[in-house]
């Protein structure tokens, strides 16, 4: 059983690491797309304002990279580690849904961490102290894989929450719940869609 674990966890690594590879390489020719002078219109084409601008180096590339992977793992396991693998990816279906609307953060990090350490945080486990126990080992181990198969596109999210931006436990009711439109319920989660900028747990 832990050599199969191991064994898992080694594959996600490597699958991860050619990524890594990947993703520098069109880093590398982003940057330099970026740079080159477009004589035939009176200003260079820019790119979104929610776009950071491209990493100098291949460290800084490897170093985002490595964050974002460890923000999805952080909500995958403090918000549905015993969810079972469709409930981590219902999790992670919200971060992205979130990016894509503008309205929470353009990075996973900067989703997963709004409003970190204050009361109005969007994820619970940002502000309410859980980062600071001590993980299960193995559900940790879990989450870091699959958030890694899920950044490689191993793992394919399939819109298994129907758009949702918003989720709670269903051992709660948040007062913002009535304000936004149930998409689904997928194990002890309840999710939504609107457009309420309000914390979830």
């Amino acid at each position: 059983m832990i050599r199969k674990t191991n064994d898992a966890l080694s594959r996600s690594d490597r699958v991860l690491v050619a990524a890594l590879g990947i993703m520098i390489a069109t880093a590398g020719v982003a940057t330099g797309t970026a740079l080159t002078n477009h004589p035939s219109t009176d200003k260079a084409v820019a790119p979104r304002a929610s776009l950071a601008p491209a990493p100098a180096t291949a460290d800084a590339v490897l170093t985002g990279l490595l964050a974002e992977h460890k923000c999805l793992t952080e909500v995958l396991y403090y918000e549905a580690r015993g969810e079972g693998q469709a409930g981590q990816k219902a999790i992670a279906e919200v971060v992205f849904h979130r990016m894509n609307t503008g309205n929470y953060g353009h990075s996973i990090c900067a989703v997963v961490h709004e409003g970190a350490g204050h009361p109005g945080c969007q994820f619970s486990f940002t502000c309410n102290g859980d980062m600071n126990r001590e993980k299960d080992v193995e559900a940790w181990k879990e989450s870091e894989a699959l958030a890694a198969r899920i950044l490689t596109g191993e793992e394919r999210l399939a819109n298994a929450t129907g758009g949702a931006t918003n989720f709670h436990a269903i051992s709660v009711m948040p007062d913002w719940a009535d304000t936004l439109e149930r998409t689904t319920q997928i194990g002890n989660h309840i999710f939504y869609r609107g457009s309420t900028h309000e914390r979830d747990s």
